[in-house]
């Protein structure tokens, strides 16, 4: 097979673009040049967002794909621009989207059916919801419905993240002592692993799918929990788990998801909506989801090879919890030690 990834050096890119020389593929990466392309792909450079930013691709007229991979969160039209470009050259169009397309609130147990937001494939960028979903449509309208793969991803966690949930974990835990743990412990989370999602993103471009698929685990793929006693061996810190209940987490002010990434508490709509997804459609189709254990190792592993901090996205907010409100928090609230709530 012949890819095409545009993008390819970050996060998911990388992934696919791993996953897809591991299977022996021919791979052609198009990027800005701003961080390296992995070893073994052919590189094009251009700025997406620049007058002319794709010449090097239209240039490049010698050059045909089996299909495309395209990981776009910003402005729709330029999916819109780079997908009419490859129309004729390239035989399917995977655009790499998300959850967020769904009108909120998402349902619990929603489905690929689920109403979705509007967008515009020809628009400027304006919130992320409304971009993945202009994204989609730019696809489907230069590939058609039967020769696009829109990929909607949930939460997404690997090595080369470059959000900060995952590791903001493993550096507050490395970094040892009482950590404030948000219960229930036993909470079940719904994530996937960047690389599964590579497998199965490539497996589907093998098989001729099309149309949408939500990208994640199913429910109670892990819990809470596990997550951070995953965290707590793998860094081999002097840290202390102090499980404490959702009321005096919000009462403080915390928020949920960002200053506690992962996390959110139970029974609430964004809860039922991140972590409750009907994912059938992708399992029936191959999605395989390795354990928690081998999604922290593998993290863990890269982070500690990094210079420096975890590279994070200029376009999301921080993650993370100021330790000066973590410790109010424990200090009046103590937490549990090693218990559930």
């Amino acid at each position: 097979m012949r890819l095409l990834v545009l993008g390819g050096t970050e996060f998911v890119g990388r992934a696919v673009v791993e996953a897809a020389l591991g299977r022996g593929w021919e791979v052609t990466v198009f990027h800005r040049g701003r961080h390296p392309a992995p070893d073994g792909v052919r590189s094009l450079h251009g700025d997406r967002t620049a007058p002319d930013g794709l010449a090097a691709l239209a240039a490049d007229r010698g050059a045909g794909w089996d299909a495309v991979v395209d990981t776009w969160s910003a402005a729709p039209r330029a999916v819109q621009e780079a997908a009419r470009l490859l129309r004729g050259r390239a035989g399917r169009y995977a655009y790499v989207s998300s959850r967020s397309v769904y009108v909120w609130p998402w349902p619990r147990g929603g489905t690929e059916d689920a109403p979705l937001v509007e967008g515009a494939a020809d628009a400027g960028a304006t919130n992320y919801a409304a971009d993945k979903r202009g994204g989609e449509l730019a696809a489907v309208d230069a590939f058609g419905a039967a020769d696009s793969l829109l990929v909607r991803a949930g939460l997404i966690l690997g090595p080369y993240e470059n959000v900060g949930r995952l590791p903001w974990w493993l550096t507050r835990i490395a970094r040892g002592g009482p950590v404030l743990a948000p219960g229930p412990r036993d909470l079940p989370l719904q994530y996937v692993d960047v690389r599964d999602l590579a497998a199965w993103l490539l497996g589907a471009l093998e098989r001729g799918l099309s149309g949408p698929y939500d990208l994640v685990s199913p429910p109670g793929h892990t819990t809470m929990g596990e997550l951070l006693q995953a965290c707590l061996r793998v860094t081999g810190a002097d840290a202390e788990l102090r499980w404490t209940d959702p009321e005096p987490i919000l009462q403080a002010g915390i928020e949920p998801w960002t200053q506690l990434p992962v996390w959110v508490p139970p029974g609430s709509e964004m809860y039922d909506a991140v972590h409750g997804a009907d994912v059938s459609r992708a399992v029936a189709t191959g999605l395989v989801c390795r354990p928690v254990d081998e999604t922290v190792a593998d993290t863990w592993r890269w982070l500690t090879a990094l210079d420096g901090s975890a590279p994070r996205r200029p376009d999301r907010t921080a993650e993370g919890l100021d330790p000066e409100v973590e410790a109010a928090v424990l200090a009046r609230t103590g937490g549990a030690p090693g218990t559930t709530p």
